[in-house]
């Protein structure tokens, strides 16, 4: 009786530390992922896997080994720029954890930008068709511009900001660059309004996660986060729920992507009691949902 007594405090003891350091292991790679620019192209990645299986469209293996390779040099690229700015204007008050790791690591992460920058250019050389990249030609021009006004001496004109925000301008290419494989690859005889609208979700999902992120880093007092976010949540899943009889795939993917608007709304709930490079990598990781529509059978295409 004794000796039982004795062994219930330790083994509860040992659960407590067990579940202590799974969690530090969880939360440090849930950093790493964030730090290291992995997550935009992850989410990049599953979203247009997850748009072309609720097309029933087939997608080769280059277009998101191209998506992924493209995403993630840019993001790279866009923290450095950013970290070099910061440090040139002596302005350390604008930078991130992200941007002073990338800062640090930038002889390792630069060159490996340049290859992945390399791999996307032989990928689009070698294997794009013809049509596809004319298409994709101006997703480029138009992310080429966003990235020159954001990071050359000449800004914005204001009167570009008053009409789209830098968060709406990054939604809405993110969602391009996410759908246009599968818009490319519709037959003519499919519709395309039921990937329109999923696009415009997720143009409108992004849009949302840019703008809690940024609300977050900079303790703004921007509080329509929680009345957009369960408004945009109702309307995906009222959306899907018409289309639902006929098209089973979008709408499948328009509740995921619902449910990643309340999660993000729930991450703001939650937001004063999280780490900030926790609470920032979750609001990338909650739009992993559609990574749920991928599983062999969940989707049949």
């Amino acid at each position: 009786m004794a000796s039982s007594l004795v062994s219930s405090p330790l083994a509860s003891q040992a659960s407590t530390v067990s579940t202590a350091r799974i969690r530090r292991l969880a939360e440090r790679t849930l950093a790493l992922w964030h730090l290291t620019s992995l997550d935009a192209p992850t989410v990049a990645v599953v979203w247009a896997l997850a748009i072309a299986r609720a097309a029933h469209v087939h997608l080769e293996p280059w277009i998101p080994t191209l998506l992924a390779t493209g995403t993630w040099t840019a993001y790279v690229l866009d923290r450095l720029l950013d970290s070099r700015c910061a440090v040139k204007n002596q302005n350390a008050a604008v930078l991130r954890e992200r941007h002073y790791f990338h800062w640090r690591h930038r002889r390792t992460l630069l060159p490996l930008a340049t290859c992945t920058a390399g791999v996307a250019a032989a990928l689009i050389i070698k294997l794009m068709p013809d049509a596809a990249r004319e298409h994709d030609s101006i997703i480029a021009a138009a992310a080429l511009a966003y990235f020159s006004g954001v990071h050359s001496p000449a800004q914005f004109p204001r009167w570009t900001r008053r009409i789209a925000s830098k968060e709406l301008l990054v939604g809405m290419l993110f969602a391009a660059g996410c759908a246009a494989p599968t818009l490319t690859r519709l037959r003519s005889i499919a519709p395309a309004w039921p990937v329109v609208i999923t696009v415009c979700f997720l143009a409108l999902l992004a849009w949302l996660n840019c703008t809690a992120i940024s609300m977050w880093e900079s303790h703004s007092n921007f509080s329509n986060i929680p009345a957009i976010a369960p408004v945009l949540a109702l309307s995906g899943l009222a959306i899907a729920m018409v289309s639902a009889p006929g098209f089973a795939g979008t709408s499948a993917l328009l509740i995921a992507g619902a449910l990643s608007a309340l999660l993000l709304f729930a991450l703001h709930r939650s937001r004063d009691r999280l780490d900030p490079i926790t609470l920032r990598a979750l609001a990338d990781l909650v739009l992993l949902v559609p990574a749920a529509l991928l599983i062999p059978g969940v989707l049949r295409a």
